[in-house]
């Protein structure tokens, strides 16, 4: 059986159980009497999608109902799974697939404008109210800044906003440009804590019409003017230009159109700063279950594909910070959220795409946890002399008081 082979292969660390449509139970793993998370198979046919593609063949079966877990819950299977994907690797036609994955991915991601901005509206033209379900009031949908263990994610994305404000050096005045403005909350922070003057994009009409809402009523619409506009046609100068959550979007092909435009659109001694989901180890695939259902035409970079457009489109790094394990916190925290509120979810939607969602909740916060995914934070300038030389400036302020700010 191919999949009985595959997991004999891979499932090394831990233990994952297995119950057979014919009722045969098998362990992999580790022996022993610790934890086992158990997935029961109803379906002959999940058999062999699971072979082929192990994360998209079993995410589908348990989206239908045709795979459930017996012991544990979905985000236990995932931890076993991810932990062993990312020190194992796959085995068998699921190796092969991965692999033809990796040399598709322009294709995959061929991310054009009218490409760009219909996988955009795949996720978040989602109804805002399944949003308001799981993230906190200003819906930071990026990794929260964990300062302290016993922050309260409130607190954690307060803390968050105020570390990239810092990193950017505003000044009263500034022109910003803000690259995936999301529903606004960080070009409305810095411009009502900062002074400056935000431009925000986005391709997301949901989140277009709620920013300026918001804008409208912090009786900030004079300051911060929010656009549905691709990044490749924005047009004039910027003092500074931050992105966050939104390189995951560009694609691999694009990498120098993105880098050539903060090169072209920033001062002379400007400052920019990109905020991205990014991969520990080297290029690879997007897992397909995310790919197809989560963020089509989406792919977490490593930092050396990063690094090298960068250096191609004639840009200096200013500092580089990897944020690890922020967002599995972030995510135990959403998805903690998203649970308690299933019932509103469904009502919503409907059963299958709770289970999709809570599937993709764990099986990120596994990713963070122990599957080689992290954040980079990546100063940009035109020259070495555009940001102070040590990061001291970074820690004289204490975040308690702006997740207090934020709080009220």
């Amino acid at each position: 059986m191919l999949l009985d082979s595959l997991l004999s292969q891979v499932i090394r660390h831990g233990r994952l159980g297995v119950i057979y449509p014919n009722g045969r139970r098998q362990t992999y793993g580790e022996k022993g009497d610790g934890p086992c998370p158990t997935l029961r198979i109803h379906d002959r046919s999940v058999l062999i999608a699971a072979a082929l593609d192990p994360s998209l063949g079993i995410a589908e079966a348990y989206m239908d109902g045709r795979v459930t877990i017996e012991d544990g819950d979905i985000y236990d299977v995932c931890m076993v799974v991810v932990h062993n994907f990312e020190k194992v690797g796959l085995a068998g036609l699921s190796r092969l697939k991965s692999a033809l994955r990796h040399l598709l991915r322009p294709i995959e991601q061929l991310n054009r404008a009218r490409a760009s901005r219909r996988n955009v509206a795949h996720h978040y033209d989602l109804s805002g109210a399944l949003y308001d379900l799981f993230l906190d009031a200003d819906r930071q949908y990026s990794c929260a800044y964990f300062a302290r263990p016993d922050m309260s994610l409130e607190a954690a994305q307060a803390a968050k906003k105020a570390h990239i404000a810092r990193k950017l050096r505003l000044e009263p005045g500034m022109r910003v440009l803000d690259i995936g403005s999301g529903w606004g909350g960080l070009a409305l922070t810095l411009a009502r804590d900062h002074g400056v003057d935000v431009t925000g994009i986005t391709l997301s009409t949901e989140q277009l019409a709620l920013a300026r809402q918001r804008a409208a009523r912090a009786g900030l619409a004079d300051r911060v003017k929010f656009e549905l506009i691709d990044y490749r046609a924005v047009t004039g100068r910027f003092d500074r230009i931050v992105s966050v959550g939104m390189f995951e979007h560009v694609g691999v092909g694009y990498y120098d159109a993105y880098f050539g435009k903060i090169r072209e659109l920033l001062a002379p001694d400007g400052a920019a700063m990109v905020h991205t989901i990014g991969r520990a180890g080297p290029p690879g695939p997007t897992n397909s279950f995310i790919a197809k259902y989560i963020f089509p035409g989406g792919y977490t970079p490593a930092l050396s594909e990063m690094m090298a457009s960068v250096e191609r489109c004639g840009l200096v790094a200013a500092d580089v910070e990897i944020l690890r394990l922020h967002y599995a916190e972030t995510l135990k925290e959403w998805r903690r959220r998203f649970l308690a509120n299933r019932d509103k979810a469904e009502a919503l939607y409907d059963a299958r795409f709770c289970r999709m969602w809570d599937l993709y909740l764990a099986s990120c916060e596994a990713s963070f946890r122990v599957g080689g995914q992290v954040v980079f934070q990546v100063q940009l300038g035109h020259d070495v002399a555009s940001l102070p030389i040590t990061r001291d400036y970074l820690y004289v302020q204490d975040t308690t008081e702006h997740a207090r700010h934020a709080a009220q």
